[in-house]
């Protein structure tokens, strides 16, 4: 009886667990028809009769052949949203890549003081590693986002200029943003000066290929100007402006609206700063060109919030008066008129004057006359200050009926003579006139000022300068990040070669050696660079660091002989221990051979709080202190 209730209860448990596998087996077998069917049915409501859907098990396998990326990721989708994703396991297929035509590819690259930050989609090529070793290169101690996403398409035309140029750029410009797409580059930055934003501008227009558009967007903070000067004269030669300024856009088409009703025909830019003493500068201006026009010749002068306005020899008392009338009542408050009808002269006796002339060489002569022996002496010694003792001849005689003011009107003529290339400035009783060449864009403004500031408003003076860019030391001449660009550039591929285990250079170094020169000699003079040494780790340490050191100091020399100023050069051997390549090699040898040119940058100081600065903060946390104790108390 125990064995037959034994047996029993074995036979139940068997058709138990029996009974259990049938139904699992139908179960999951419902499951796999109900997912396969679900998701056959959302493939095929989504007109995706490309898809398939199989299963096994939990499991689900999406197959067939995407006409597309697009397409096939549709469909993973529709499957995940029937039944759980995870279950879902993808076999689909694309059609032939090449027969669809590539994504448009570029890139925004992002660069502050912090570092560099890269986004876009770019093909992938040999030169995109390349590319992200020349940013890390670029950014040195910064950090690097790099959030690029690429594709298996060849680049497109265009694509490699186009970056080689966007890297350039972004060497150059320490502040940017620059976008890359095959043929095109868009560079948005900051200058810190207007000199320096056309500084960038002709680097990189100079590097921009045919191939390639450029769209350039460098600002540059508006530059304070002082004394804020005007100065328009309507003469023999017709109407032009000496010097302009303005405060705004709308101000600085006001001004050049009054000069073209006043007869200007030639281009002219006034200069947009900071500094303007009264809102309405450019209504004061505008009008007082309106009269000048009225007048029919002269000059106006406006610095600061001072006016002269001078009239031609002969002209009728009777409008003079009525004009100087209108434009003093016209006036804006703050400003204040000075106006001089000027009388002819007696033509028997000619007026006194001093000449001050500089030669393209350099050579200075001071002719004319002068107050006293004492003024001779400190005109002497001015000049020779400003331009170099064994550049100025002086050969002006003393007059003592000079004008009380003659000693000031002869220094500031050597003043401003110091802001010309070469030209000569003439000092007679009424007037000032400076005649010559320059490279400075804005020097008839900064002439006019300084003549304003030294000699005051009322003065009478005909500045005759002409701007030539090649005189002009910014066009061309780069700054210390580009000539350490260029000095990389320069030996890309080259080497300064030395003979075997010796420290004289090699006769195959002659030609690099000379394109070095040449770039040295353009870059600033205080630059400070440090020319390194080093070698392999072949031969004793204390053999190797000598040779560097030497190598280094011949590289030096070689330049002093090409003429290049190597005041703050510094040479300095390294020896073996700054490798860039494996010393087991003989290619990783000759690689650690070699000569680097680094520009050493100055630091920037720390800054320290004053003691006014501390005072304060000590009196804001004292008032805070004292607010909160109020507070509390109420």
């Amino acid at each position: 009886m125990r064995l037959s209730s034994y047996l029993t209860v074995a036979v139940t448990f068997i058709i138990a667990a029996g009974l259990c596998l049938v139904a699992a087996g139908f179960s999951v077998t419902l499951i796999e028809d109900n997912s396969k069917t679900g998701v056959r049915r959302a493939l095929d409501a989504a007109e995706l009769t490309w898809a398939d859907a199989d299963s096994n098990g939990l499991q689900l396998f999406l197959i067939g052949t995407a006409p597309s990326e697009a397409e096939r990721f549709k469909a993973v989708s529709i499957a995940g949203s029937v039944v759980d994703a995870a279950r879902v396991i993808d076999q689909t297929e694309v059609a032939d890549r090449d027969a669809f035509a590539a994504p448009r590819f570029s890139i925004e690259i992002l660069r502050n003081d912090s570092g560099i930050s890269l986004i876009g989609l770019i093909p992938e090529t040999s030169g995109t590693e390349d590319m992200r070793t020349d940013v890390g290169k670029i950014v040195g101690s910064g950090t690097v986002s790099d959030l690029l996403e690429s594709a298996k398409y060849p680049a497109p035309e265009g694509w490699a200029p186009a970056m080689e140029l966007g890297l350039h750029a972004l060497r150059l410009l320490p502040r940017s943003k620059i976008s890359i797409d095959a043929g095109n580059v868009a560079v948005t930055a900051m200058a810190d000066s207007e000199a320096e934003k056309l500084r960038f501008e002709s680097n990189l227009r100079a590097r921009a290929s045919q191939n390639v558009n450029l769209a350039l967007n460098i600002s540059a903070p508006r530059p304070v100007i002082s004394p804020f000067t005007l100065r328009f004269l309507i003469n023999g030669e017709g109407a032009r402006f000496d010097a302009c300024s303005a405060d705004t856009e709308a101000a600085h088409n006001a001004i050049i609206a009054a000069a073209r009703r006043a007869g200007m025909t030639a281009a002219h830019e006034c200069q947009i700063g900071l500094g303007v003493p009264s809102r309405k500068w450019s209504t004061a201006a505008a009008l007082a060109i309106d009269k000048l026009s009225e007048l029919g010749g002269g000059s106006v002068t406006i610095s600061d919030a001072d006016i002269t306005l001078v009239a031609n020899e002969g002209t009728d008392q009777a409008l003079f008066d009525r004009l100087v009338g209108e434009l003093e009542t016209g006036l804006p408050e703050v400003f204040a008129l000075h106006s001089v009808l000027l009388v002819a002269q007696d033509a028997n006796q000619g007026p006194p004057e001093f000449v001050a002339t500089l030669s393209p060489e350099g050579q200075v002569q001071l002719r004319g006359r002068v107050g006293s022996e004492m003024a001779r002496g400190t005109a002497d010694s001015y000049a020779k200050a400003r331009f170099g003792s064994s550049s100025v001849y002086t050969a002006a005689r003393v007059d003592e009926t000079l004008p009380r003011d003659w000693s000031v009107r002869t220094l500031a003529a050597i003043e401003t003579l110091s802001k010309l290339n070469n030209g000569s400035v003439t000092v007679t009783p009424d007037q000032v006139r400076v005649f010559g060449d320059t490279g400075q864009p804005d020097a008839k403004s900064v002439i006019a000022r300084l003549l304003a500031e030294k000699l005051g408003e009322a003065e009478n003076f005909t500045i005759d300068v002409t701007y030539k860019k090649k005189l002009d030391p910014v066009l061309g001449l780069p700054t210390p990040e580009e000539c350490q660009v260029q000095l990389v550039e320069i030996q890309d591929g080259r080497k300064i070669a030395f003979e075997p285990g010796s420290g004289k250079l090699d006769a195959s170094a002659k030609d690099i050696m000379d394109d070095l020169a040449e770039i040295l000699s353009k870059c600033p003079e205080d630059m400070r660079i440090e020319i390194a040494g080093h070698t392999d780790s072949q031969g004793r340490e204390t053999m190797n660091l000598e040779l560097s050191q030497t190598r280094a100091q011949a590289v030096l020399d070689a330049l002093r002989e090409r003429r290049v100023l190597i005041s703050r050069y510094t040479a300095k051997g390294y020896g073996e221990e700054m490798p860039i390549a494996d010393n087991g090699t003989e290619d990783g040898r000759e690689a650690n051979r070699r000569i680097e040119f680094k520009v050493i940058f100055p630091q920037a100081a720390a800054e320290q709080q004053t003691t006014l600065e501390a005072a304060s903060e000590s009196a804001q946390d004292a008032d805070a202190q004292q607010s909160e104790e109020g507070a509390s108390n109420e």
